[in-house]
């Protein structure tokens, strides 16, 4: 449905958040230095994933041209496909940004070796296969090696962020991880969902024990599992005694799912919470269900104790939320992740901030190891869904790490 006017007023809005935030964070501090990054894509189309970030760098967080800019400037692009409705040709010649035939060439810039300070691998959208698992294959382990190659030959590394999950499947995930650590690149990837907006402002109690977590979404099981096990994960990771990893994962959809509510595989309570904070004037005791196109869902259990459900509801919901229950004195505490589902997309605006304090830093803005999880719960729920919903063991995601990231509410319109 076209809202003309709505759509304005949104984007409007999210471009005055968006200099607020930036005002907020950047006013008092020196100018950063100019960091120049290299793009390796797979498609750059309107509203793909390298348009709402590798767009932000050329043009500014709002996507305009005004407002704020970050310090990061584009010095080359390389695009794996161009379909009839490409704009990076376009966005090239514009903004005067050399467009490489080779990652080779978008990281050495002719110089025959590394002349960039940083790398965006962005491979989402575009024609790729599907796995077994029903999983699109991006060629993200392809192009992370041929990054690789150039930091092998130059004798130096730079901070790299890899777009959404790690890759399609867990042992090219872990190749990448183990890479990184083996020559000390500063890795970071991720979803946008994490670093926006909760309404109301709520987080995990650091150091708090908790009892199970539920999360509600909506979307196709892959593209948009992977979002939620990462709005998951964020939460998660900072329970008492850090991250301790998964013991297994299991898929439900249909009325097996259902099904599991009646046997009390997950906490009813806690899903109608996280509903609450997504569906205005929700009502837990009206049928819902039958609303619910496809429902399905993924049980997490950790290897602490802690049990995680995240729900795929099309059509019942338009909007991330979670719920969960501390361990220590039963309390509940739900939010909603409010994404803006309208150009600008703002919430990449912050996905954006974080990858440019990394290029700032040298550090990672969180973990790797949050993502390196994600990625492997998606995979090992994909593949429960292949065997018809039977649990899949994961003692490979027995993951330790501990995150000191910590989200920050970005100010109200």
């Amino acid at each position: 449905m076209h809202k003309p006017l709505l759509a304005y007023m949104q984007s409007f809005v999210a471009a005055v958040c968006v200099a607020a935030f930036a005002g907020a964070v950047f006013a008092e501090e020196p100018a950063a230095p100019v960091k120049n990054v290299a793009a390796v894509v797979t498609v750059y189309r309107t509203n793909s994933h390298a348009d709402v970030l590798v767009s932000r760098i050329l043009e500014g967080y709002a996507l305009d041209g005004s407002g704020p800019r970050t310090s990061l400037r584009l010095a080359s692009l390389y695009v794996d496909q161009f379909p009839q409705n490409d704009i990076s040709r376009a966005m090239a010649k514009k903004h005067g940004v050399p467009l490489a035939d080779s990652i080779e060439g978008a990281l050495t810039l002719g110089t025959g070796k590394l002349a960039v300070d940083g790398v965006l691998i962005v491979a989402e959208h575009g024609s790729y296969p599907l796995s077994v698992t029903e999983q699109t294959v991006y060629p993200k382990r392809r192009m992370f090696t041929e990054v690789v190659k150039v930091f092998e030959k130059s004798g130096r590394v730079v901070p790299v962020f890899s777009d959404k999950h790690l890759a399609d499947n867990w042992t090219d995930a872990k190749w990448i991880y183990d890479k990184a650590r083996e020559l000390n690149i500063p890795l970071m990837a991720g979803s946008s969902v994490p670093s926006y907006r909760r309404l109301p402002e709520a987080n995990v109690a650091r150091g708090r024990p908790l009892k199970e977590i539920v999360a509600t979404a909506y979307g196709p099981v892959e593209a948009y599992g992977f979002h939620v096990l990462e709005l998951l994960q964020c939460l998660a990771e900072r329970r008492r005694g850090d991250e301790t990893g998964v013991r297994r994962v299991q898929f439900l959809a249909g009325q097996r799912l259902w099904d599991a509510a009646r046997d009390n595989v997950f906490d009813v309570q806690l899903l109608n919470a996280a509903l609450a904070r997504g569906i205005p004037d929700f009502d837990p005791t009206q049928e819902w269900r039958e609303k619910v196109k496809e429902p399905a869902a993924f049980v997490v259990d950790y290897n602490d104790g802690l049990r995680a459900s995240v729900f795929l509801l099309s059509r019942l919901t338009e909007e991330f939320s979670a719920a969960w229950r501390y361990a220590d004195d039963g309390q509940v505490e739900a939010t909603r992740f409010a994404l803006q589902n309208e150009r600008p997309y703002t919430h990449f605006a912050f996905l954006l901030q974080g990858i440019e304090r990394m290029m700032q830093s040298g550090e990672p803005s969180w973990p790797a190891e949050r993502t390196l999880m994600t990625t492997g719960m998606l995979h090992a729920a994909m593949q429960s869904k292949l065997r018809q919903g039977v649990p899949v063991a994961t003692p490979h995601l027995a993951i330790r790490y501990h995150s000191d990231w910590e989200w920050m509410q970005p100010p109200a319109p």
